[in-house]
């Protein structure tokens, strides 16, 4: 089957793991310089995923719940104005921090954080069937990256749907082994496997995953990574086959 994959049979590629520096610490540009670089590198549409309240943040942990989420929220809303009006789609989702170990959550919104407070200090367990209620999807991200700010590799195969098998960020600094790893457990657990750039500044890696067919929403995704759907994966430099194979 891998011969007869070809990148041009998918045509509309979407980034899964971008940041904003409305929200993340760790970002620089806004989510409106961020949606203009994407558009300009040939991508459908992105998926905004800013460090949440206990990850790499820069919103005021004294405000109020729901006036943090309205800010935490401002980079993805800036972004999807600019997508709005040039062509761009730009979906909501997040990066969730518990000591280190992140987890990608697509499938909820603003308004549904605003409603579940209860999100906030729930175990990996309890944010697993909390985002299960509400029909979305929780990936592990980079689950084998190593820095200063992961103090132990931890995994949870219990309480994720699927596994970011191909993070760019890894690629460009030559540390694939961390993807082939990701690729193994995935494997290993018959996880389903995501891609994405991790790109925090509009210098665009180029990673995430193509489809053969414009996606419908956020929730269109998730149904897509879940229900089996043909894709590709791409770290921006090679291009894989859903199970991490080269094609």
């Amino acid at each position: 089957m891998r011969g007869n994959m070809k990148r041009e049979d998918y045509p509309y590629l979407y980034e899964t793991h971008m940041h904003t520096s409305e929200s993340s610490a760790c970002a620089r540009n806004t989510g409106e310089q961020m949606a203009k670089a994407a558009k300009e590198a040939g991508y459908t549409g992105v998926i905004i995923t800013n460090h949440n309240w206990y990850g790499n943040n820069c919103i005021d942990s004294r405000l109020p719940w729901e006036a943090w989420i309205e800010q935490y929220s401002k980079g993805y809303e800036n972004a999807r104005q600019w997508g709005n009006e040039n062509g761009l789609q730009v979906f909501f989702g997040y990066e969730a921090g518990y000591d280190g170990t992140e987890f990608l959550v697509y499938g909820v919104d603003k308004n549904w954080l605003i409603s579940h407070p209860e999100i906030k200090d729930a175990s990996v367990k309890e944010q697993y069937r909390l985002i299960h209620e509400a029909g979305g999807m929780v990936i592990h991200a980079h689950p084998f990256r190593e820095e200063y700010y992961i103090p132990e590799i931890r995994l949870f195969p219990e309480a994720v749907d699927g596994v970011e098998g191909l993070n760019a960020i890894h690629s460009y600094y030559d540390h694939f082994v961390y993807n082939a790893r990701a690729i193994d457990y995935a494997r290993a657990h018959k996880f389903p496997m995501t891609a994405g750039s991790d790109v925090h500044t509009t210098s665009i890696l180029g990673g995430g995953m193509a489809f053969k067919r414009k996606l419908a929403s956020i929730e269109d995704f998730c149904n897509a990574v879940l229900g089996g759907e043909d894709y590709l994966l791409t770290d921006g430099d090679k291009w894989f086959n859903k199970m991490g194979e080269a094609i």
